[in-house]
């Protein structure tokens, strides 16, 4: 398996987990879990941007990669 295949699937592992919290904040009505769901979904996000970074960074340096 190749970094570029490696870091696609790390990029769609947090994007469904990113969904999955987005989901179950608005599944909940207790106010804390909302919070925490929305905040960890942020977190994953903000991570899964740097991750896309990295990975438009290594197809850029290591063409074979893609």
């Amino acid at each position: 398996m190749t970094v570029g295949t490696q870091m696609q699937q790390a990029i769609a592992g947090m994007q469904s987990a990113s969904a999955t919290m987005k989901t179950f904040s608005l599944e909940t009505e207790d106010e804390k879990a909302k919070n925490d769901f929305e905040q960890i979904a942020v977190q994953l996000d903000s991570a899964m941007d740097l991750l896309k970074g990295r990975q438009k960074y290594i197809q850029k340096q290591e063409p074979q990669y893609k």
